[in-house]
């Protein structure tokens, strides 16, 4: 039994897939919870940090027609593993950057890497689903939150040890490529392109750029549900240290409560799809995260800050799955437009809310991810949800 589960396709193509996932969390929140270091060590303010953020959003804003030729000409699985691959190689480039030119240019790479490898793992979730009729798009998502815990509990654990970032990215480059020799063995092959036809190519080509008003709608909600998700992991470690007067030691632990209370909604999140339905599940949740953490900034202070953390987590976590699930039903064109708005949300959103901290504080700041997650309710109501199939493979998680 235990070796014919080894060789199930299915479950092999899962992990595969899962490692992905992992790898991308893992990355991006370990700089994410080094950023305090960072603007130290090149003496940035407020305004200078999320810029440098914004240097990722714009990597990744301008990576969509990159990805989308990229993907055309190396297929999903390649372009995942060579995007994972200079991820890892991008945290020695930002932990070895002497000046903050520099440090933008690094930014900027890696957000078009992470447009790249954001697009070519849900291609591969969603080929996934389809080829085997069994949902598992939440519980790889999932992953993706493991990643940003065990990188949050990393950079805990590696500040109190020492104050370098460059020996914590060290450590942190070899998990990654532990995970890509992981990855590499079990992702799916690509389907053969289909042959161009000859009548009407720019009239076929037009009519695929136009994206329909369901995708356009899950476009807005996928952009405000990955702002309010990156914002938490880059500004929670300085709103607890610069805000709430938290410890060095104990600020890294917000990403790790964001992280946490993400991965066990995301467990459970198939479950909730299949008895509630996707749109109930985003308008709930995005109702939770953002009066949660709305009450969280009104109480102030550490514990109701970690509370409000945890609200935000566990309602926010059900977005990003349900709608690259729905986009995924309305065709590859829809899933790649809908990812791509999804990295650049999780990247170009957290700068705006530097800004936003910048002219005020951080606290107002704060109050905008929370505003964020009341948008998602909102565009979520505007969205033509497909009811989600029943869950199958419940004793095989990832």
């Amino acid at each position: 039994m235990r070796v014919s589960r080894l060789h199930d396709p299915f479950l092999r193509g899962q992990l595969a897939i899962a490692a992905l996932f992992l790898s991308l969390g893992f990355q991006y929140a370990t700089w994410a919870a080094r950023i305090p270091a960072i603007k130290s060590g090149l003496d940035l303010g407020a305004a200078e940090v999320g810029v440098l953020l914004m240097a990722a959003g714009v990597g990744a804003a301008v990576s969509f027609p990159l990805v989308a030729w990229l993907m055309r000409r190396l297929g999903s699985r390649r372009l995942a593993l060579l995007s994972q691959l200079g991820l890892a190689l991008l945290l020695l480039a930002l932990a070895a950057a002497p000046n903050y030119p520099l440090a933008l240019l690094v930014m900027c790479a890696d957000g078009v890497l992470v447009g790249c490898l954001n697009v070519a793992m849900n291609a591969q979730g969603a080929a996934l689903e389809t080829r085997f009729e069994r949902n598992t798009m939440a519980r790889l998502h999932a992953t993706f939150s493991a990643g940003s815990l065990l990188a949050a509990l990393l950079a805990s654990g590696m500040t109190a040890a020492t104050g370098s970032v460059a020996a914590h990215f060290g450590v942190a480059v070899a998990l990654l490529a532990v995970l890509g020799v992981c990855a590499r063995t079990g992702l799916l092959d690509d389907e053969p392109a289909a042959a161009p036809e000859t009548s009407g190519p720019k009239r076929e080509r037009r009519r695929r750029s136009l994206p329909s008003r369901v995708t356009l709608w899950m476009c807005g909600a996928m952009v405000f549900g990955t702002v309010a998700e990156g914002a938490m992991n880059d500004w929670s470690a300085l709103y607890l240290e610069d805000i709430a007067e938290a410890s060095a030691e104990l600020a890294p632990l917000g990403i790790a409560v964001v992280s946490g209370m993400m991965v066990v909604a995301r467990l459970f999140a198939d479950g909730w799809r299949g008895r509630w339905g996707d749109g109930r599940v985003v308008l709930v949740g995005s109702a939770v995260a953002g009066t949660g953490l709305a009450a969280a900034l009104i109480g102030g202070g550490v514990a109701p800050a970690l509370a409000g953390f945890a609200c935000m987590g566990l309602g926010i976590a059900a977005v990003t799955p349900c709608v690259y699930a729905a986009a995924a039903r309305q065709g590859s064109d829809a899933l790649t437009l809908v990812a791509a708005m999804g990295t650049t949300g999780l990247l170009a959103g957290p700068p705006l809310i530097g800004f936003i901290a910048g002219a005020t504080d951080l606290a107002w700041g704060m109050g905008a991810v929370s505003a964020a997650a009341g948008a998602v309710a909102l565009c979520s109501t505007r969205i033509r949800w497909t009811p989600a199939p029943a869950v199958r493979g419940e004793t095989s998680p990832v």
